[in-house]
């Protein structure tokens, strides 16, 4: 595959790690760039709360704080220490704390979430989130919010030194402070409020070994203050742990992309800071991370892009060194198709995300147009899937918006047929394999005796299954992958974007 010739002058665009911009718990685009960069980004805070995508929201709902709280959980004054997600706090703090500023005022008491204790003002974390008071006027309403309920969790674990929970729900509040700090701000500093967080989330997780959230939640707040580190020892060590934090979440969880996309970002930041002898098996790890996401969660098109940005990454690192590593390696020309793949998809997953459109504009040229995948897979003669494994024959397929279908030359149809007579080229073209994507069922993996040796694909449709053997696992992978994403594309209804792409 040739390097890209429209944007060859964005062909060797350094990959930089950045994360979505988080205001009000929604995800934000950032703007067009002016030069295009493949830039990883991340899950946002909670992986309970799936926070809606921006075209979804409705006028004016990206303000969480003021937003109404149907059918979300109301705080009451007995359920401090409950785990909340931080949308269903802000909501359920907000609502309670308009009752209670409304309500005949009582004197506070050692008990009460409202107590002007000294402990209080003396405690290092109530401290530092007293201090914060937010860049702007929804920062600092959103801010006197999360003081209220640092105060609750702070009377809660008075009360309850045990309540891991409240700890829990009390370094989240700090992580959420965190974000409100100006960047410039020395007093507090985003630095101090993260790692009193971290704090938190050690001390509920040493209470309770079992709360994934807490260390989901915890890993994030970490590659924060890594990121805030650059490309230094210190920061390194962060990614570490970070990448640790991450691991121990899916481990308690398995069934959260957001964690493995997490963990994947980490891996990647952690493999532009390490010496160059380690970075190629930290970076095979993070594609494994990726890969593993989107097997979970087919349309989960962060992990889709991020997945395509490290391929982009790796091939650039291989051209660099004038080829592959190890001789099981693919080549740097195969990761810019393979990257181009996952960008496209992204991209027709959500095409109004303006940092996909760059990507895309930055790799289209990668594809095999008017294809969005060309390969070679082992197949059946055509007409007889049952033949012997002799007879099975390497041919190349391509795979569009459309379906996955062989390649059959006419040359190799002119045989004859059992009858003796010359065999009509068309039909036995026809009789080639032909999957149409409305007609998949599903597309696993499969290793039958039945096959000839080597990496099995099984594509179940509703005419029947279809078997085919990549050259390697590692082909195989890309031919899952491309399929299941072809396939979700159109139960997505964005087949015209991805037709778009590849034949516009």
């Amino acid at each position: 595959m040739a390097v890209p010739s429209e944007e060859s002058e964005h062909q060797h665009a350094v990959l930089e790690s950045t994360t979505d911009t988080q205001q009000n718990g929604v995800i934000e685009e950032s703007n067009d760039a002016v030069e295009a960069v493949l830039e990883p980004v991340a899950s946002d805070k909670d992986p309970k709360h799936e926070v809606p995508e921006p075209e979804s929201l409705p006028s004016g709902s990206n303000d969480v704080v003021s937003g109404e709280s149907t059918g979300q959980s109301e705080l009451k004054k007995d359920e401090g220490s409950k785990t909340f997600t931080m949308r269903e706090l802000l909501n359920g703090l907000k609502g309670d704390q308009s009752q209670s500023n409304n309500s005949t005022p009582v004197a506070p008491d050692s008990a009460s979430p409202f107590s002007e204790d000294n402990s209080y003002q003396n405690h290092a974390a109530m401290e530092l989130i007293n201090s914060v008071s937010g860049v702007d006027e929804e920062g600092r309403s959103r801010q006197k919010i999360l003081t209220y309920a640092a105060r609750r969790y702070a009377s809660a674990i008075e009360k309850n030194p045990g309540d891991h929970d409240a700890l829990y729900n009390w370094a989240l509040v700090l992580q959420e402070s965190a974000d409100n700090v100006d960047p410039d701000s020395a007093s507090p500093s985003k630095d101090a409020l993260l790692e009193e967080a971290c704090k938190k989330y050690d001390e509920a997780t040493c209470l309770c070994p079992t709360l994934h959230d807490a260390y989901y939640n915890w890993a994030i707040a970490i590659s924060d203050r890594a990121r805030m580190r650059g490309r230094t020892k210190e920061a390194e060590d962060l990614w570490k742990q970070a990448t640790k934090h991450y691991e121990r979440a899916v481990q308690l969880n398995w069934n959260s992309p957001q964690a493995l996309n997490n963990w994947g970002l980490a891996l990647q930041e952690l493999s532009a800071i390490v010496p160059a002898k380690e970075k190629h098996n930290i970076v095979k790890t993070a594609i494994s991370k990726f890969r593993a996401a989107i097997q979970l969660q087919f349309d989960f098109h962060r992990a889709i892009y991020n997945l395509g940005t490290v391929l982009y990454g790796l091939a650039e690192d291989l051209l660099r060194i004038g080829g592959s590593v190890g001789p099981e390696d693919v080549s740097p020309n195969d990761l810019y198709s393979q990257c181009a793949v996952y960008i496209a998809a992204a991209h027709a997953l959500k095409p109004n995300y303006s940092v996909y459109r760059s990507a895309l504009r930055l790799v289209r040229s990668m594809l095999p147009l008017p294809y969005l995948k060309v390969g070679y897979l082992t197949a059946p003669p055509p007409g007889n899937p049952i033949a012997p494994h002799s007879d099975w024959k390497r041919t190349q397929f391509v795979l569009n918006h459309e379906g996955l279908y062989q390649l059959v030359s006419e040359q190799k149809t002119s045989r004859q047929s059992l009858s003796g007579k010359p065999a009509d080229g068309a039909n036995m073209k026809n009789r080639a394999v032909k999957v149409d994507i409305p007609d998949i069922v599903s597309v696993s993996a499969c290793a039958d005796l039945t096959l000839p040796p080597g990496a099995g694909l099984s594509i179940d449709t509703i005419s029947g299954p279809v078997y085919l053997v990549a050259d390697s696992w590692e082909s195989l992978d890309g031919w899952l992958d491309a399929i299941r994403l072809v396939y979700t594309i159109f139960a997505r209804g964005k087949s015209d974007v991805l037709a778009g792409v590849i034949t516009g």
